[in-house]
């Protein structure tokens, strides 16, 4: 219970010319004593706040970037109407700088015996779960005199959901994924492909792929068409390690990672394919395996969310042995991790042959796009400086990648922006050169 600011103003001014003319504690009381009964009578009609009744509704997962409502239920089961200032407290990362105040404070009235209900709008900031943490109420009695205050529980979470901003490339993926599966005019062959039926030749069409026993039964020239594999396994790496946690541009390299994974399984899943995805520092953080195709996407999503980095040393020899046992049969294994060389050269290459040997290895990283600008930098000291140095970071990336490709790897190495569509193609061709 406490006396409100307008309490304390009232009081104040009703002792201010007591104190002039009849400075004496009798005067003042005697001044104040009807305050002091108006304020009484307004606690004795705030309505209590222990006794409210509140529960929550609303959503429970949102996409990074996008809006949440959390609505909050309170039921007055007093015999007196409530009066109150409310805040729904959530974790700073809830909102964006500046909107918490306007999204978090809530003044209900609330009839005695009824309810009504207040809405909460989250924007997150940050992947993972929010929790909700106390509803503080602070009662107020008719004269604004008096304010009874109690915090309440009411536990809620909502799932920060990684965006999927790659989504826009997926339709003209799809697009170069129906001409390889023969859908289109366009038709294309590769080693290791099913036949899949013939058509009459078009010009542009790869000589290899006319069927002359075909043609010698027909007037026009026959050529076949073929259809890349189904059913392949395709097993998405994570690394989540302290490489993953350096950010490039407004995201951390796992972001940019997970967005490219979520293309690509998007892809996979449509062509047939199958798809795990396996997280790894020196531990598995996350694993989801033998989802049918339609839950796939959503399976990862929801893995993806809880995933941060974690600031160690990724065991490369152990992530090694987990993939091999998570992918008993030849796959396509797509580890997104990072190009530094001292990881590489350390960690990963030692092991490689015992995925090469097994498994079709493609290693996707995140390249900064500030490095690129900082090379082409001039005009001053300190500019040439940076060019110089970023070209020598360039040059040692370009090295490891050139290592790896020596050992039969796949390599992808672009910026955020560019990483999940380069990935996306280099699954495509892998597919239409009959490598999967």
């Amino acid at each position: 219970m406490a006396f409100t600011g307008r309490a304390a103003l009232l009081a104040a001014l009703g002792a201010l010319p007591v104190g002039i003319w009849e400075p004496s504690w009798t005067g003042i009381l005697a001044v104040n004593a009807p305050l002091a009964l108006a304020c009484a009578c307004d606690a004795a009609l705030a309505a209590p706040v222990r006794r409210l009744g509140l529960t929550r509704s609303g959503d429970t997962s949102v996409r990074l970037g996008e809006s949440a409502d959390v609505t909050l239920t309170i039921t007055n089961p007093s015999g007196r109407p409530l009066r109150a200032h409310l805040r729904d407290a959530w974790p700073p990362s809830s909102w964006e700088a500046g909107t918490e105040v306007a999204s978090s404070r809530h003044q209900p009235a609330v009839p005695a015996g009824e309810r009504r209900r207040v809405t909460t709008r989250l924007r997150p900031t940050r992947r993972g779960d929010r929790r909700a943490d106390r509803v503080t109420i602070r009662s107020y009695g008719p004269l604004g005199l008096f304010a009874r205050q109690g915090n309440h529980k009411v536990p809620w979470t909502v799932r920060v959901l990684p965006p999927f901003t790659s989504r826009k490339h997926l339709p003209s993926k799809l697009a170069r994924l129906r001409e390889l599966d023969g859908r289109t005019s366009v038709l294309t062959r590769g080693e290791g492909t099913e036949f899949d039926s013939l058509r009459e030749y078009v010009p542009g069409d790869d000589t290899r792929s006319i069927d002359w026993r075909a043609t010698a039964r027909r007037t026009t020239v026959a050529v076949r068409t073929w259809r890349p594999e189904r059913d392949r396994h395709i097993l998405l790496v994570l690394d989540t390690g302290r490489t993953s946690a350096g950010r490039v541009g407004d995201v951390p390299r796992l972001d940019a990672s997970m967005d490219a994974a979520l293309l690509l399984a998007a892809l996979a899943s449509r062509a047939g394919d199958r798809v795990d995805l396996l997280a790894y520092d020196r531990r598995v953080r996350a694993l989801v395996q033998g989802r049918a195709a339609g839950d796939v996407l959503p399976s990862l999503v929801n893995t993806m969310a809880a995933l941060e980095p974690e600031l160690l040393e990724t065991d490369a020899r152990g992530l090694a042995a987990i993939a091999l046992r998570t992918a008993p049969r030849r796959s396509l294994i797509v580890l997104l991790t990072s190009l530094d060389a001292a990881p590489v050269e350390e960690g990963l290459l030692p092991v490689l042959s015992g995925l090469t040997q097994r498994h079709t290895v493609l290693v996707a990283s995140v390249a900064d796009p500030y490095i690129a600008r900082m090379a082409k930098a001039r005009g001053s000291t300190e500019a040439v400086y940076e060019a110089a140095a970023a070209a020598q970071a360039q040059t040692e990336r370009h090295r490891t990648a050139e290592q790896l490709r020596r050992r039969g790897v796949t390599v992808v190495d672009a910026t955020p922006d560019d990483l999940a569509p380069a990935l996306a193609d280099t699954y495509l061709a892998l597919k239409a050169a009959g490598r999967l």
